[in-house]
């Protein structure tokens, strides 16, 4: 009796000393009836082993493929402290993945929108959560037992998209109620009132440029909207030297011989790309020159060609700009002074045209200019733009025969 006492007892005592300190996979050995329990309690401690194993690997898995996520991962426990975050959310919302784990959310994130979302009972959507100069979608997800997941999202790009999108509304809006108002007022006046002929003709001249500047708006939004959805334009042979050509003419036939029309530069290369569309970006340079050029003043078209490209240069003597408005010049319907740009007959999208069809070259647009002493527009073409000029090919044939 005594024997089977001690012979229980040690296995017992083997048995307490490992449950104190398990170690796995060292479950120890037993005879007789204790074999048989130490043995079915080393399948169990293996088996927990290999499910452990099992849940190291998936937890490993998330956290890899979580890693790779753009949008910025956060694990919260039942109290809302971080358990774990991915890199995305430390770089968008200035987290420590090391030093803030356990720490509160709400004491890192202080925005009340998210405050106020992170209380409510109903956590459904997103909110919306402003960091420096960037904008981020926060949206809880519950999983578990009563944890989370803060999914934070950038929507900068989709938030300035859809804020450009009201400005544009608004301002075609504002654009076309002006003419239409007018006309308006002008239609009633001829039907109530009995004018005579010479007083009809002038409100009827007067309708009429209310009606072209309606049209002229129209086209050019038309022309954006072809520019920002058409593919990109065929690389397609533009002859460079009747193109400066047909712009100086058409710059003195705006100009009415208010201006002095200068020429310089005697292209040796062509551009590759749309005509018409280089052709609507350079006029809408140089009308904006004559435009804002008082009379007597200069306006100079340049041509250069350089190694690394081409440029197209206009010069004016004008008004010149302040250097506070020149970053928002190729923003729709941006102006300056409006009621100058009405007067001159400007739509406000001329510079919005030439900056679309200039990226869709992949050239550049650069702007100089100063408050009374003129302006200088310049489009830097890349040499993949260029292609020598047919001309000057010709020429080289002439001379080798």
């Amino acid at each position: 009796m005594l024997a089977l006492v001690v012979y229980h007892v040690r296995h017992l005592a083997r048995l307490s000393r490992w449950l104190a300190d398990p170690v796995p996979g060292r479950v120890p050995e037993g005879s007789g009836t204790w074999d048989e329990v130490l043995s079915a309690l080393h399948k169990y401690e293996r088996a927990g082993v290999r499910r452990e194993s099992l849940l190291e690997e998936a937890l490993t898995r998330f956290r890899r493929a979580a890693q790779a996520l753009p949008d910025g991962v956060i694990m919260l426990d039942a109290e809302n402290r971080i358990e774990w975050c991915n890199d995305a959310a430390a770089a968008q919302l200035g987290l420590d993945p090391r030093a803030d784990v356990g720490q509160a959310i709400a004491n890192l994130l202080r925005a009340p929108v998210f405050i106020d979302h992170l209380a409510a009972r109903d956590q459904t959507g997103a909110v919306q959560m402003q960091v420096g100069d960037a904008v981020f979608a926060l949206r809880l997800v519950p999983y578990g037992e009563s944890q989370k997941l803060l999914l934070s999202r950038d929507v900068t790009q989709a938030e300035r998209l859809e804020t450009m999108r009201r400005d544009f509304v608004a301002n075609v809006s504002h654009e076309l109620r002006t003419p239409l108002t007018v006309l308006v007022g002008f239609l009633e006046t001829v039907r109530e009132l009995k004018l005579d002929p010479q007083r009809t003709r002038d409100y009827l001249g007067m309708m009429q440029e209310q009606s072209a500047r309606m049209h002229r708006i129209i086209e050019d939004l038309l022309t954006l909207s072809v520019l920002e959805s058409a593919p990109p334009p065929a690389a397609e042979r533009v002859p460079t030297r009747p193109l400066l050509e047909r712009l100086r003419a058409d710059a003195q036939a705006l100009s009415g011989g208010r201006h002095r029309i200068v020429l310089l530069g005697s292209p040796a290369v062509d551009l590759l790309g749309s005509e018409s569309e280089l052709s609507s970006a350079f006029g809408n340079l140089v009308s904006n020159a004559i435009r804002y050029t008082p009379q007597d003043g200069e306006v100079r078209i340049i041509w250069r060609d350089a190694a690394e490209g081409a440029s197209f240069v206009v010069e004016d003597t004008g008004i010149g700009i302040a250097q506070e408005h020149l970053p928002r010049l190729t923003e729709r319907f941006y102006r300056v002074d409006r009621s100058r740009s009405r007067e001159t007959g400007g739509t406000g999208l001329g510079l919005a045209i030439v900056k679309h069809a200039v990226a869709r070259h992949q050239a550049h647009l650069d702007v100089e200019s100063k408050p009374g002493q003129g302006s200088r527009f310049t489009i830097r073409f890349p040499a993949k733009r260029t292609i020598p000029g047919e001309t000057d090919l010709a020429q080289t044939r002439n001379s080798s025969a």
